[in-house]
């Protein structure tokens, strides 16, 4: 089976109804060209559809990459010990006397376009280099946002470095992964020497919930370029979304692995000053204790202690707050094994910590001009990677109740390229801006105040909590009483507070994990082993094809009418697979039939629509667009092209979908020979 990307699906039939009679698309017709004359077949009744669990591959170890917008990292366990979770080694680089247990998503690139390193090597590197000798260098970073924004996503997508080069993005993430591979696999070996390198590692990737098909699909390819995984074993390599990774690490926590914001003592800004959750659930404890069955079944199914104090049934929220996005996902937990069933589509926005940097980025523009941040940006890469790396540095550092001001280096190189483009230093410039909260100090820095440091969060952080607050509106996911705060931005104590603050009101309780910027990476190796605990997902779109269905005067618009051999017949009617928000479990199939239209054709070319509305009529409906094709490669039917002795052009291809994962997947065989065919689902070819 050919794994391909992810989309929801509730367990649909061949069958059809009597006005709905799929037929092919008469010659000429405007659907002929596009469907390639394929034609579904005018079913029998299908049995009902199975939600059977697909074929897993066997593996030694689960390896699970975390690809962040910021910083990135991996973590692995074995089969045998599958909850006992490696972390990788501390990287080198970054702040001394510091451990890192993530590495900046940093790439450096040779002028000749060849891989030199990654990560804060990359970053250290860069930064050395000679201000001339660096502009021909290629650097990307902050660069996974990309994929989200770009609305025409293909495999000839390009990137663009600090410098302004370009190069194509496939190319990018493929160096990035290999890089993760190559020191995964090293690790593997010293740990490990007896390791079978052949078929032996389970590989996961982490993406947003909030991606569409063409992302999802897009970091598959780069996999195969970087060679974590070949086509033909495409099922060694998994999509985790990320809320749902937390999510399943979440389960597992004990509760004096988590800190309960609520009882933070005022004034504390930072992880360690917050008590433990512990004495507010400890009442519920004493409750839930006198109900055995309950705590029995989700101690047994593995889950944490703060599981053991909820009941089956229970409502739960995620917020994972990255570098680029903010993710949502809304769980409850199900008995009797403590899967889980997600309660309303995936849901977040491009609310992620660069939106803070963007926002520093725009005060400089205030203070020194627009143009001259461009043209320092363009001909003195090196020295803007440094400013931005200053700036992070005292961004971690902000909270709510900090009174000191932040001082903020500007590079050497910036203060006398303003005075050579300006003919005035930074200074004056500082004097004669309108920006009054930020002053030059007498170390020769710019001198922020703790209030205009917050402002910088403001958008970013009030689109976080206009997002949650939307989601707890929705009649679906009533009674939420637990939030989850994860994701490397939900370490700032400015996001903490004002989260917090906004929700805590409403009687919503707001939990953040100790290790909260590994938890997505950790839950990423849980979901590896046991991909099957997300048992139920909401489709994001609604999902299907166009066929031809009978006329009906007065239902069908007449300008749909088409006429063929006497038989009238209404053109581009959007035969739905799934709808927008329908729950799909794990495994359950949508089964189509196609026959080709011409003896002896050798691929099947379908194409797939979907919109955010639930109730399209057409495919010409506004909203509805093309957004992917399913192919089937036949090979030649037994006894010649005609399939000797079946009528020509009546050889039934079955198709079975699988929406209920994180990618979609696509299964076909060929009915008269009960042979497989070879389908894909491509979502880059538009």
């Amino acid at each position: 089976m050919l794994a391909v990307p992810e989309m929801g699906l509730q367990g649909l039939y061949i069958g059809s109804s009597p006005e709905r009679s799929p037929v092919p698309s008469p010659p000429g017709s405007p659907r002929t060209q596009e469907s390639c004359g394929i034609a579904p077949l005018t079913p029998s009744q299908s049995p009902k559809p199975e939600a059977r669990a697909p074929q897993q591959a066997s593996f030694s170890v689960v390896v699970a990459i975390d690809f962040g917008t910021t910083s990135s990292g991996y973590a692995f366990s074995f089969a045998n010990d599958p909850e006992t979770i490696h972390m990788m080694r501390k990287w080198e680089g970054g702040d001394p006397g510091v451990a890192h247990q993530k590495t900046p998503t940093c790439l450096l690139l040779t002028p000749e376009g060849a891989f030199h390193s990654f990560g804060y090597t990359a970053r250290d590197y860069y930064h050395d280099l000679d201000p001339e000798e660096a502009r021909d260098w290629l650097y990307f970073e902050k660069f996974k946002m990309k994929i989200h924004s770009a609305t025409d996503l293909t495999l000839k997508t390009q990137l663009e470095a600090v410098n302004g080069k370009k190069m194509p993005a496939l190319e990018v993430f493929a160096h990035a992964l290999r890089f993760f591979k190559e020191h995964a696999l090293q690790e593997l070996r010293e740990q490990c020497p007896s390791l079978p390198e052949k078929d032996t590692v389970r590989w996961v990737l982490t993406v947003p919930a909030i991606w569409k098909q063409p992302a999802k699909q897009f970091m598959r390819e780069a996999a195969y370029l970087a060679g974590l995984v070949s086509r033909e074993n495409a099922e060694q390599l998994l999509i985790a979304l990320e809320p749902e990774a937390a999510s399943v690490y979440c389960r597992k926590l004990r509760l004096h692995q988590l800190m309960d914001l609520s009882s933070r003592a005022p004034g504390g800004g930072r992880l360690g000053e917050r008590r433990s959750i512990d004495s507010s659930f400890r009442q519920a404890r004493e409750q839930l204790r006198r109900s055995r069955h309950s705590r029995t079944f989700l101690v047994e199914s593995g889950v944490g202690e703060l599981w053991a104090e909820m009941q089956a049934g229970d409502r739960y929220m995620v917020a994972d707050c990255g570098g680029g996005t903010v993710d949502l996902t809304v769980h409850q937990l199900e008995q009797p094994h403590g899967t889980l069933k997600e309660l309303y589509k995936a849901s977040g926005g491009p609310y992620g910590a660069v939106g803070v940097d963007l926002a520093f980025e725009q005060l400089l523009c205030r203070i020194f001009g627009e143009d001259f941040i461009a043209t320092f940006k363009r001909q003195r890469p090196a020295a803007w990677v440094d400013l931005t790396i200053a700036f992070e540095a005292r961004k971690r550092t902000a909270g709510p109740h900090r009174t000191g001001a932040l001082n903020i280096s500007l590079p050497f190189s910036f203060i006398e390229f303003y005075r050579k483009q300006r003919g005035h230093n930074v200074e004056t410039a500082l004097r004669r801006s309108s920006v009054n909260f930020v002053k030059w100090s007498s170390q020769g820095m710019l001198r922020m105040s703790c209030e205009a440091m917050n402002e910088l969060f403001q958008p970013t952080v009030s689109g976080i909590i206009q997002h949650i607050e939307a989601l707890l509106a929705r009649p679906e996911v009533q009674g939420v009483k637990l939030l989850f705060l994860v994701g490397g931005f939900a370490e700032s104590a400015v996001l903490q507070h004002a989260v917090q603050t906004a929700l805590g009101a409403r009687g919503l309780r707001v939990v953040v994990p100790h290790d909260v910027g590994l938890t997505i990476l950790k839950g990423a190796v849980l979901f590896g082993q046991a991909p099957g605990v997300v048992r139920v997902r909401r489709s994001p779109l609604t999902y299907g094809v166009g066929v031809l269905n009978r006329f009906v005067a007065g239902r069908h618009p007449p300008e749909k009418l088409l006429v063929r051999d006497g038989r009238r017949w209404c053109t581009d009617v959007f035969e739905r697979f799934v709808a927008a928000e329908q729950s799909v479990a794990l495994g359950e199939e949508v089964r189509r039939s196609y026959c080709p239209a011409r003896p002896g054709q050798r691929r099947v070319l379908i194409n797939l629509y979907c919109c955010a509305a639930e109730d399209a009529r057409f495919i010409t409906d506004p909203g509805v667009r093309k957004c992917g094709a399913l192919s089937l490669e036949l090979e030649p039917a037994d006894g010649g092209p005609d399939n000797a002795g079946a009528p020509p052009g009546r050889r039934e291809i079955r198709a079975a979908m699988q929406f209920g994962d994180t990618e979609i997947k696509v299964t076909a065989v060929d009915v008269s020979t009960n042979r497989s065919v070879r389908a894909a689902i491509d979502f880059l070819s538009n």
